[in-house]
C-alpha cells in the first residue's frame, strides 16, 4: 500500500482489513497514505476468520467470545456486524467485499449497514482486547517473517489459508484445491520440518509445526 502510493497511476486496492490489523501502526499509515493520495480502499477479510479450529489448536477463549458477543447482542447487533462496522467506522475506507454465500449473511450485513449506531470505544477495546487474546489463532500472511525463518521452501501461508478455508468456511473443496497446487515434493515434506525458529519469529505466535503436520495428515 505505501509502495502505491509512490507510484501516482494507482486508483484502487483490494486489501485485508480488520479489526485485528486496523490497530497496527503499520496499517494505519498505510491507509492514511492512500487516502491522502486519491486511493479508494476496498476492505476485505473483514471477519478475521480463524485458520484452524481455535479453541482445539491453544486453549481455550470461550469465555471472552461469548463475553463479547453478549455485549454486541444487548446492543442490537452481532459480533459478526459488529466487525463490519468497525471497519466502516473508518472514513478512509471506501468499501467492504464480503462474502456472501446465503441469503442470512446478506440480510446481516444488510441490516448491519442499514443500522447507524456506531461502536463506543468500549466496543473498540473489547475487539481490540480479543484480537490480542486470540492472535495465535489467526495468520496475518506474513510470510516473510514465517517462511524465511526455515531451511526449506514452504509456503506456510498458502497452507495457513487451506486451514483457514475447511475450518472457518467449512469449504473443504476449495482447500483441498489449492493445497493440491502445491508441487508434490514438498507436500511430502511438510511434516517432517523443524518450525522451531518460524514460530519463534511469528508476530501472531502461531504454533505453526502443528498446523503444518494437520495439513500434511489431511490432504498428502
Amino acid at each position: 500500500m505505501l509502495a502505491a502510493v509512490k507510484l501516482g497511476w494507482i486508483n484502487g486496492i483490494m486489501m485485508s482489513y480488520n479489526y485485528r490489523l486496523m490497530a497496527k501502526d503499520q496499517m494505519k499509515r498505510a491507509v492514511d497514505a492512500c487516502f491522502m493520495a486519491g486511493i479508494g480502499l476496498t476492505a476485505m477479510k473483514t471477519q478475521a476468520a480463524f485458520l484452524a479450529n481455535f479453541y482445539a489448536t491453544i486453549g481455550s477463549k470461550t469465555d471472552e467470545a461469548l463475553k463479547m458477543t453478549e455485549n454486541f447482542m444487548n446492543k442490537g447487533y452481532t459480533a459478526e456486524q459488529a466487525k463490519l462496522k468497525a471497519v466502516w467506522d473508518n472514513p478512509n475506507i471506501s468499501s467492504i467485499c464480503s462474502a456472501m454465500p446465503n441469503m442470512t449473511i446478506l440480510q446481516a450485513n444488510v441490516a448491519a449497514a442499514r443500522n447507524k449506531t456506531t461502536l463506543s470505544r468500549d466496543d473498540k477495546r473489547r475487539l481490540e482486547q480479543y484480537a490480542r487474546q486470540t492472535a495465535p489463532g489467526y495468520c496475518a500472511c506474513c510470510a516473510n517473517i514465517c517462511e524465511t525463518a526455515i531451511n526449506d521452501k514452504v509456503p506456510i501461508s498458502n497452507i495457513m489459508r487451506c486451514l483457514m478455508y475447511v475450518r472457518s468456511y467449512g469449504d473443504s473443496k476449495k482447500a483441498r484445491k489449492l493445497f493440491k497446487e502445491i508441487p508434490l515434493e514438498v507436500q511430502k515434506r511438510i511434516a517432517n520440518l523443524e518450525y522451531r525458529n518460524a514460530e519463534q519469529k511469528c508476530p501472531q505466535r502461531i504454533q505453526i509445526g502443528r498446523l503444518m503436520r494437520k495439513a500434511a495428515s489431511e490432504w498428502v
